[in-house]
């Protein structure tokens, strides 16, 4: 059995920690209003209901896309948290965490190769 690449390591654990991020960020605040009112969670981030939700949706994806495509999802999680974390609201060094880990583990995870039609077992 072969070990679990980087991109499937990152898309289940990260997914995972997002999701409960995101669901325990809603006890913390659930108000809509504006992106950058953040209420300080967990004695260490920033969390409005914004970016719970955000924690919420893109921690599923990642969970469930973990088997099929998660050097797509780390691809587009690393870019989307990088940027969040240089240009948005909330918690720098986590946004900027996530997201270089996530281009790490593309960059770590090689591209599956096409079998020819003739050769599946």
């Amino acid at each position: 059995m072969e070990p679990p690449s980087p991109a499937r390591l990152y898309a289940t654990v990260v997914g995972a920690v997002l999701l409960v991020l995101g669901i325990i960020g809603f006890f913390y605040t659930a108000s809509f209003g504006a992106m950058d009112e953040v209420e300080p969670a967990f004695g260490a981030i920033e969390v409005n209901a914004w970016l719970n939700l955000l924690y919420v949706v893109t921690g599923a994806v990642g969970v469930l896309v973990a088997g099929a495509s998660s050097r797509q999802y780390c691809l587009a999680l690393g870019v989307l948290y990088t940027l969040l974390g240089a240009f948005g609201p909330g918690t720098v060094w986590l946004h900027l965490g996530i997201g270089l880990l996530g281009l790490l583990a593309v960059a770590g995870t090689s591209e599956p190769r096409a079998e020819p039609a003739g050769e599946r077992a």
